[in-house]
Parts: structure tokens; C-alpha cells; sequence
């Protein structure tokens, strides 16, 4: 039999209401078939389903003085974090599961992640400055990742030690991250297809659009969304331009629904 693994995400601040986390419980409910923990980690639990476990959000652990808090999604990478053991599996409350997410728990690796590349049309210019290119390429995007808890605690080791040079250096967590990975030989990737971008990869390109619905791609797991235009402003019927028209999207509300 399948070990219990752990689901889990990460709520604070009023951008994200209690539905996106029941209706993300309720996608991995459908589309995990094997036993798991279903973990929000939150500073306000009100409105959230019974099954889902809350926990406090994980202490930084920063200095003395320092309340940047941006970052704090890297607590997940505590020794201990609340009652968890084993495999984890971190899911960003702005994303949609279409298909069976088991895959997520049999792919080989110590850590997996999106690469960020994946999930973006490429970006010619940035090849001006092929030091920043390799790097950018390498980065991982922290939307949907696996890990053991307590196997990679030199991250926020190395965060705590120097936030400051930190948040210099790296423009978002999901870089450090991924350099530290890196440095580490921890950094692997989904295979390419897995995660994709609602923008990107489900909304035709230009004028196709105004001829085809966006659909899910063949192979598609996971729909992100990153970047413009946000989840809830498409659920709600928007997010189009004058060149990108977003038509029928109902498998995407049966999809999010609870």
C-alpha cells in the first residue's frame, strides 16, 4: 500500500480567500488517488472545509529587526514543520488541477519543480546577457513542487543567515531558491507538459483566439496561472485584450469547482 504523503499550501494576508483553498482541496481530493494529508498553512482559518488540516504558517526565523516576510513560503523548508514527515507536495492556491496529480508522487528525484521557462514564450533579448540567460533558464518556478521535509533546510539556512544580501542578489524567493538547489545538485524539473500556463498554453495565440476556446493541452495536469491575467478575473469572465480573447472557459469552472 501507498504511504500517507502530505498536500499542502500556503494562505495569508486577504488577497486569497477560503475558497481558493477548499476548491484546491477539492481538486486534489478528485485527482490524488492515493492517501494523503491535505495541510493549509495559514494565519486566519476561518471558512476552510473540515478536512483540511491547519497549521500555523512556519516561522522564517529571521533576525532580530528583520519582518520581511515575502518570503515565507521558504519556511516549508524547516527541519520540522508542524506534525509533517515524509513527502510533500506544495501547491499555490492560483492554479488548477485537470487530471490525476499521482504522477507527482512516482517521478524520480530528491526535488522537483517547474522550470519557469516552461510556463513562458521564450525571450530572445535575454540571450543580450548570457550569464543572466543560463541563470533565468535554470530557475524554478515555486507554483507546484515536491519535496522531503527537513531535506533541504540548508535554504532557509542560507535566507536567514543573510535576508538582507538575499533579497539584493535574487528578485523573487523562487530564485534563491532555486540557486541554492542548485549549488546543492537538488534541482530537477517536471517533465515539460505537466504545468502549464493558462495564458500561454491554453488561450490560442493573437487572432486564433477569436476563432478557438482555450482548452487544456494533451498531457496537462496542472493549469498555472502565472502572470496576466489572474484566476480570478478569468472565473469572473474577464482578462481579455484587444489581441488575446478568452471565449468559453467552463471546463476550467468544473475544473476549480467544489
Amino acid at each position: 500500500m501507498n504511504e500517507t504523503v502530505n498536500v499542502i499550501c500556503m494562505k495569508w494576508g486577504s488577497m486569497y480567500g477560503p475558497e481558493y483553498v477548499n476548491h484546491l482541496r477539492a481538486g486534489v481530493r478528485r485527482h490524488l488517488s492515493r492517501p494523503h494529508r491535505f495541510v493549509c498553512f495559514t494565519d486566519d482559518g476561518a471558512g476552510l472545509d473540515a478536512d483540511v488540516e491547519v497549521r500555523p504558517i512556519p516561522d522564517l526565523g529571521l533576525p532580530a529587526g528583520q519582518k520581511d516576510l515575502r518570503w515565507r513560503k521558504l519556511g516549508v523548508f524547516r527541519e520540522q514543520i508542524a506534525d509533517l514527515a515524509g513527502t510533500a507536495l506544495f501547491l499555490d492556491l492560483d492554479l488548477v488541477i485537470v487530471d490525476s496529480i499521482d504522477a507527482f508522487f512516482e517521478q524520480p528525484g530528491r526535488f522537483l519543480i517547474i522550470r519557469d521557462d516552461d510556463l513562458f514564450r521564450a525571450k530572445p533579448l535575454r540571450r543580450l546577457n548570457a550569464a543572466r540567460d543560463a541563470f533565468l533558464r535554470s530557475v524554478g518556478n515555486s507554483s507546484v513542487f515536491r519535496f522531503e521535509i527537513g531535506a533541504h533546510r540548508y535554504i532557509l539556512d542560507a535566507y536567514v543567515a543573510d535576508p538582507r544580501g538575499a533579497a539584493q542578489r535574487y528578485e523573487i524567493s523562487q530564485q534563491f531558491q532555486s540557486a541554492q538547489l542548485a549549488a546543492h545538485g537538488d534541482l530537477a524539473y517536471w517533465p515539460e507538459g505537466w504545468c502549464v500556463s493558462f495564458k500561454n498554453a491554453c488561450v490560442p495565440r493573437g487572432l486564433a483566439s477569436y476563432a478557438r476556446d482555450p482548452a487544456v493541452p494533451a498531457g496537462a495536469k496542472i493549469v498555472v496561472f502565472a502572470g496576466e491575467p489572474k484566476m480570478s478575473e478569468v472565473l469572473a469572465g474577464g482578462g481579455h485584450k484587444w489581441y488575446r480573447r478568452i471565449g468559453n472557459i467552463d471546463w476550467l469552472r468544473r475544473a476549480w469547482s467544489a
